[in-house]
């Protein structure tokens, strides 16, 4: 039997108009208790290249809410057997809360999903609460190294385009 994943608590200020939400973390994320851990992850220089966050991760996470851009998962759990968003096993599939999360960061304007698979969790999952019907939503190409068919520049114009629109 493989065992349940489990995401992390938000990074996010009370203040947050931007919520970038990925599926669930992958191994080497949970392991080191770190959004998008893995080095070959383009998440972090993505950050870099569009805010200048920079830093140990503390650093980073503190950085990106000062941006007032908030980080969570679509998943608190699943089970998943490796890192491949493919492989989240859907009938064991837990949301998180995000009817709380949305009363305390009432000022979400836009939801910026990392990927497809995060983008289909949340309307499988949380779109028919109807907790968040007023809030933009845009799907943005996954920073996961496994999502080899745009180049890092291409991901970057991508975010850019869509984060700082809202900024």
């Amino acid at each position: 039997m493989t065992a349940r994943s489990t995401g992390f608590p938000p990074v996010a200020r009370p203040d947050t108009r931007i919520l970038i939400l990925g599926s669930l973390p992958g191994e080497r994320s949970i392991a080191e208790h770190r959004y998008y851990a893995h080095p070959q992850n383009a998440f972090w220089r993505i950050m870099q290249a569009i805010f200048g966050i920079d830093g140990e991760y503390a650093d980073r996470c503190r950085q990106l809410a000062e941006h007032r851009v908030a980080l969570w998962d679509v998943l608190y759990s699943s089970v998943r057997p490796g890192s491949m968003d493919a492989d989240i096993r859907l009938s064991s599939a837990a949301p998180n809360d995000f009817g709380t999360f949305f009363e305390e960061h009432a000022q979400i304007r836009l939801i910026a999903f990392n990927g497809k698979k995060a983008e289909r969790l949340f309307e499988r999952f949380v779109d028919p609460l109807g907790v968040a019907d007023s809030i933009r939503r845009v799907g943005l190409p996954s920073t996961s190294p496994a999502y080899a068919s745009l180049s890092f520049s291409g991901k970057l114009v991508a975010w850019r385009d869509a984060l700082l629109e809202q900024q």
